[in-house]
């Protein structure tokens, strides 16, 4: 993976609203959770597309920079309350699809969401707006002036 795909806020503010006319299809909900840092700026924009006032975040890293940690390593905080088949965890990319396998365990009823997905990672999600090729994802927030 040397290839890097830089995503607009244009293209990403529509790829979340993509996303949510695809939950909105699925059904209605009534918390997101969303796993910080990644989650938290497609968390805001679901959740006023979709006008669900429950918000909360998981704090969680899988990542030192570029480098993915091993299992053991993964660092995992969240104070959330209930979680049940009304809520959506929301992540930015599910890239390996590891951050979503840990996360089911914990909260098998969520309904797991990402603007983007990887094949691999695209196994662990439930809903997501666009598929992406392996290749490293630059995030408009990553762009650095």
């Amino acid at each position: 993976m040397t290839k890097k795909i830089y995503i607009s806020w244009e293209d990403f503010h529509q790829h979340t609203k993509a996303l949510c006319q695809k939950i909105k299809t699925r059904g209605t909900y009534n918390k997101i959770v969303a796993v910080s840092r990644g989650g938290l700026i497609p968390a805001g924009i679901i959740a006023y597309e979709l006008d669900i006032r429950n918000n909360e975040a998981i704090n969680f890293s899988s990542y030192d920079n570029n480098e993915q940690r091993k299992d053991e390593d993964i660092k995992f905080e969240a104070h959330i309350g209930e979680v049940d088949a009304k809520t959506l965890i929301v992540d930015d990319l599910s890239d390996s699809g590891r951050t979503f396998q840990v996360l089911r365990k914990y909260y098998p009823q969520a309904t797991f969401v990402t603007v983007y997905a990887k094949q691999k990672g695209a196994q662990q999600v439930d809903i997501y707006a666009e598929d992406m090729p392996d290749e490293w994802i630059v995030f408009p927030w990553d762009v650095e002036e």
